[in-house]
C-alpha cells in the first residue's frame, strides 16, 4: 500500500478495519484533488476553475435509506418514530461487505473538525472512495492546524464508498443505496448514491446527538453577526432563503447551514457552504454568484458546455437542487472565528405557498417553540417530481428533521430556555408569496424582506406598532419605513378577501392536524401558542 498526503496519521486505516488498500491519500489539498478528479473522470474544469461534477442517480438526499442501528446505548435516546432501526448485526454485516469492496481501492482521507468551537467540536475522519468528494468535506468541515493534525484521534469515521451497492437482504437496509449510523461504535457508512451531502448531513446528524446532553443547542440555521457580537440566527428549510438573506454585506457571516448555540454563543459546525445556486442571480446574490465562477468551488449537477466550458446555472437538466461547495471564506465578509456571541435575533424563515402568512410577525417564546416544532414551509410544482398544481405543506419539525436523532421537544426546550436565558427576539419571515397562493400571487420581493430583516436585526421593529394577527395571533407590525404597508397584511394583498379567510382558515387546520403528535410532550403555553380558528372567525 502506497500512502501520500499532508500529515499521515500514525493512527491508520489498518486501526479501523480497513485491509489490502491499493492507496491512501491524506489530506491532499485542493490543486491535488483537482488533479484525480480530472484524471479518474470524475469531473470537468469549468470557465472561471470551479470543477464541474455529476451525482447520477441520487441528486439529493436519499431519506428512505437512512438508518440508525438501535442497541443498548441509543435504543432510549433516538426518536424511533423518525427514525429507521437498523439492527446491529446488519451493521456489522454492511461493515464487513464495505472492508471488503475497499480492498484494492485507492482511498482519500481527510482529519477535520466539526465544529468552530475548540471545547464541543467533533475529531471527525472521512474516508472517500472519489477524489471530489474528499474536496467536498475538506471545504464543508474545518482544517485542523498542522499542529492539531499531529496525533489527531478520530472520535467518529465516515467511510463513503458511492461504489458500493448494498444488498437488503443481507444488510437490512431497504434498497442498494445505504446511510447508516452507529452512535455506538462511531461509524457511519455511506453506500449507492454520490450525492455529497449525505457526508455533510451525516456529520450534522452526529452533533444532533451528542450535543444536547451538554446543554448545547444544535440548529439547522444560517447565522450572522453586526457591529456589535450579538449574532441573528436564521432557521429554515430548503428554499426558503437562509443561505440568500444570511450573506448580507452589511454583516458578517458566520455560516449558512449547521451551527451550535452554547455557553459562549453561537459556533459554525462547518468551514464552507453549500448553496443551492439553481437560477442564481449576480445582482440578488453578488456574492455567492461569484463563487460559480473561481477555482476550488465544486459544482454539482449544473450544466456546462464541453467546448466552451460555461455554465448555465438556470438549466435544471439534472436536477433544480443544483450546488456550489466552496470554503466561507470565499464570501468576502465571511468570519474568521466561526463564532459570536448570544443571538439578539432569532429568525424562523418559511416560504408560504398558501399566500395566508405574513412578510414578518414577531414571536413570545411559547410560539418561537410552537413554530419550532412544526417547521412549516410549502412546496410548489416543479421543485420535485410528483407534487401537483395546489401547493403541499411541508412540515419538518426543528427545521431539520432527516437529522433529528433525538425528540424534537429536546431541541425545543432548550432553544426555549436559551431564548428566554438570553432575551433574543423571535420572528417569523415569509418569503413565500403574497397577493393570492401559487400560481395567483407572485413572490415575496425580496427587498422588502432585507428591509424587514434589517429593521428587525437593528432593533427598530421590536418598538414599532404591531396588531395581533386574528388566526395566528403573533404581532404583525403596522408600519415599516421603506415597506409598501399594505403587503405587511397579507389580507389586503388578496383582490378576494373571502378567499383569503377561507385559505387563512385551511392553512390554521394544518397546523394544528400536525401538532397533534406533539401536545403530549409540551406545556400549556405552548398549547395556547396555536392558531385558533375560532378566535379567526369571530
Amino acid at each position: 500500500m502506497s500512502e501520500d498526503g499532508r500529515h499521515p496519521s500514525a493512527y491508520g486505516l489498518e486501526n479501523q478495519g480497513f485491509r489490502n488498500l491499493k492507496a491512501v491519500h491524506w489530506n491532499l489539498a485542493a490543486p491535488a484533488l483537482y488533479e484525480r478528479t480530472v484524471a479518474r473522470g470524475e469531473g470537468g474544469v469549468a470557465k472561471g476553475g470551479p470543477i464541474v461534477v455529476l451525482t447520477g442517480q441520487h441528486t439529493g438526499r436519499s431519506a428512505s435509506d437512512k438508518f440508525v442501528v438501535k442497541d443498548a446505548n441509543s435504543e432510549s435516546q433516538v426518536w424511533w418514530d423518525n427514525n429507521k432501526a437498523m439492527s446491529p448485526a446488519h451493521f456489522d454485516a454492511l461493515f464487513a461487505s464495505m472492508m471488503a469492496y475497499a480492498q484494492g481501492r485507492e482511498l482519500f482521507v481527510q482529519d477535520l473538525f466539526g465544529g468552530a468551537d475548540p471545547v464541543h467540536r467533533l475529531p471527525v475522519r472521512v474516508v472517500t472512495e472519489l477524489a471530489w468528494h474528499s474536496l467536498f468535506i475538506q471545504h464543508l468541515l474545518i482544517e485542523p492546524t498542522a499542529a492539531e493534525r499531529d496525533g489527531f484521534l478520530p472520535e467518529f469515521t465516515i467511510v463513503d464508498l458511492p461504489g458500493f451497492h448494498a444488498d437488503p437482504a443481507v444488510h437490512g437496509c431497504a434498497t442498494g443505496t445505504v446511510i447508516a449510523v452507529n452512535f455506538t461504535r462511531k461509524i457511519v457508512l455511506i453506500g449507492g448514491t454520490s450525492y455529497a451531502g449525505e457526508i455533510k448531513k451525516s456529520v450534522f446528524t452526529i452533533l444532533n446527538y451528542l450535543l444536547p446532553p451538554r446543554r448545547v443547542m444544535p440548529m439547522h440555521c444560517s447565522a450572522n453577526v453586526g457591529t456589535s457580537r450579538e449574532s441573528a440566527i436564521f432557521f429554515g428549510l430548503s428554499g426558503t432563503g437562509k443561505t440568500t438573506l444570511s450573506a448580507d454585506a452589511s454583516r458578517t457571516l458566520i455560516g449558512d447551514d449547521e451551527h451550535g448555540w452554547s455557553e459562549s454563543g453561537v459556533f459554525n459546525f462547518e468551514g464552507g457552504c453549500y448553496a443551492k445556486v439553481i437560477k442564481l442571480s449576480p445582482e440578488a446574490e453578488p456574492e455567492i454568484y461569484a463563487t460559480t465562477r473561481r477555482f476550488g468551488t465544486v459544482l454539482e449537477n449544473v450544466v456546462m458546455d464541453a467546448g466552451t466550458r460555461e455554465l448555465d446555472l438556470d438549466d435544471g437538466r439534472y436536477t433544480e437542487n443544483t450546488r456550489a461547495a466552496y470554503p466561507i471564506n470565499f464570501i468576502p465578509n465571511a468570519s474568521t472565528t466561526g463564532s459570536a456571541g448570544h443571538p439578539k435575533n432569532v429568525i424562523m424563515l418559511t416560504a408560504d405557498a398558501f399566500g395566508v402568512l405574513p412578510p414578518i410577525a414577531k414571536l413570545t417564546p411559547s410560539q418561537a417553540m410552537y413554530h419550532f416544532l412544526s417547521g412549516f414551509t410549502a412546496k410548489v410544482a416543479g421543485t420535485e417530481k410528483g407534487l401537483g398544481k395546489e401547493p403541499q405543506p411541508t412540515f419538518s419539525t426543528c427545521f431539520g428533521a432527516p437529522f433529528m436523532p433525538r425528540h424534537p421537544t429536546e431541541y425545543g426546550n432548550l432553544l426555549r430556555d436559551l431564548i428566554g436565558q438570553h432575551g433574543s427576539d423571535c420572528w417569523l419571515v415569509n418569503t413565500g408569496w403574497t397577493g393570492g397562493a401559487f400560481g395567483v400571487g407572485s413572490r415575496m420581493p425580496i427587498k422588502a424582506t432585507r428591509a424587514l430583516l434589517s429593521a428587525a436585526l437593528d432593533g427598530t421593529l421590536a418598538n414599532a406598532e404591531m396588531r395581533v394577527d386574528p388566526y395566528f395571533g403573533f404581532r404583525v407590525p403596522v408600519d415599516v419605513p421603506g415597506v409598501d404597508s399594505k403587503i405587511l397584511n397579507p389580507r389586503d394583498t388578496w383582490a378576494d378577501k373571502g378567499a383569503y379567510d377561507a385559505q387563512a382558515r385551511k392553512l390554521v387546520g394544518m397546523f394544528r392536524d400536525n401538532f397533534k403528535i406533539f401536545e403530549a410532550h409540551v406545556g400549556a403555553d405552548v398549547l395556547k401558542a396555536a392558531p385558533q380558528l375560532a378566535q379567526a372567525a369571530e
